[in-house]
């Protein structure tokens, strides 16, 4: 699988786990050079408290494009270390 944004590819593994319709890549995955960290949370009951990053490629921002639970509630336990992504990041294989 591939997260493409801006016509990038931002990563890619053929390990991704689905969970609610969104493939959570590995973290070791990602292109680093094209994440920052962003001070956004949002919290599911479920899969705890989630942090974000947002995308810069070619000069565009991607503001919390993509986002990862750094300590999963116990039933999410299994994308923790991994990533998702939305707002126009393309997921394909």
């Amino acid at each position: 699988m591939k997260a493409i944004w801006n016509d990038t590819v931002i990563a890619e593994s053929n390990d991704t786990v689905v969970v609610e319709n969104n493939h959570y890549f590995p973290a070791e995955s990602l292109k680093r050079e094209y994440f920052e960290d962003s001070i956004a949370h949002t919290s599911c009951p479920w899969k705890g408290r989630a942090s974000y990053y947002s995308l810069r490629v070619n000069g565009e921002l991607n503001k919390d494009a993509s986002w990862f639970y750094p300590e999963p509630k116990e039933a999410a336990n299994h994308i923790r270390g991994r990533v998702a992504f939305w707002k126009g990041v393309r997921v394909e294989s």
